[in-house]
């Protein structure tokens, strides 16, 4: 190969790597800009006042489109349905396994009920199916929160089971098998831990310093291609010359 050929390949090459790592650094941006749009969006709806149950059926809470209330505080008062209580397993809280209780609260003035996630435990390792007593008020109880859509699902052989103990659950499925109106999303408990529950949810974070570091690295790839090439390719080649 001449060195005219080889001068035109590298260039070739120099140019579409450049380009490569120029426009994966402006991708790495815009998903930063669309992570700050998420991050003003809930701090937004964080701040605008609790809803109660009423407030909260009110804006459409039994609806498809539920998802739009996600992040809203709220302060919610009626009467535990602890005999239709589950607990989530494998789920983490500070990096440690453990499981999620979930009970539904019927609303106050209402015949609707919601799904609160009430706080997590640790798992027993020496007897996978025991969970703790928790202490639960029979009389009208009242609580903070934040609204939730239903706990992620994680992946579970077959079509999973009924009982105590789950690895998800589908609200409009669990309605039917409780025989109770719940509405289409769940609330995070945010009240302060007790002594058997531990409510340190993850708090929210949109990640957009991740992405503004990943940005910073393909423009920096990007720099160093385009310097070793004038390097190597022009100052190089007019020293020789």
């Amino acid at each position: 190969m001449s060195s005219q050929a080889r001068f035109l390949l590298v260039t070739v090459l120099a140019l579409a790597g450049m380009a490569l790592t120029a426009s994966l650094g402006l991708w790495q941006l815009d998903r930063a800009a669309q992570k700050e749009g998420l991050a003003s969006a809930i701090a937004g709806r964080l701040a605008e006042p609790e809803l109660d149950g009423l407030s909260l059926l009110a804006q459409g809470a039994v609806q498809p489109d539920a998802q739009a209330l996600q992040h809203r505080r709220v302060r919610l008062r009626g009467q535990w349905l602890t005999q239709h209580s589950v607990w989530l397993d494998n789920r983490q809280m500070d990096g440690k396994p453990g499981l999620y209780l979930l009970t539904p609260l019927l609303l106050a003035g209402t015949e609707q009920a919601v799904v609160v996630q009430r706080g997590w435990v640790p798992r027993n390792f020496e007897d996978r199916t025991r969970v703790p007593e928790v202490p639960t008020a029979s009389e009208e109880v009242q609580l903070q929160g934040r609204i939730a859509l239903s706990p992620s699902k994680l992946y579970e052989l077959g079509q999973g089971l009924g009982g105590l103990i789950r690895q998800n659950i589908d609200l409009a499925a669990f309605s039917a098998e409780t025989k109770v109106p719940l509405a289409a999303l769940t609330v995070l408990q945010t009240d302060a831990s007790d002594a058997v529950l531990k409510r340190d949810w993850p708090v929210i974070n949109a990640g957009v310093d991740k992405h503004h570091g990943y940005a910073f690295q393909w423009f920096g790839l990007c720099a160093l291609i385009a310097i070793l090439y004038v390097w190597f390719q022009i100052v190089r080649r007019q020293r020789q010359a």
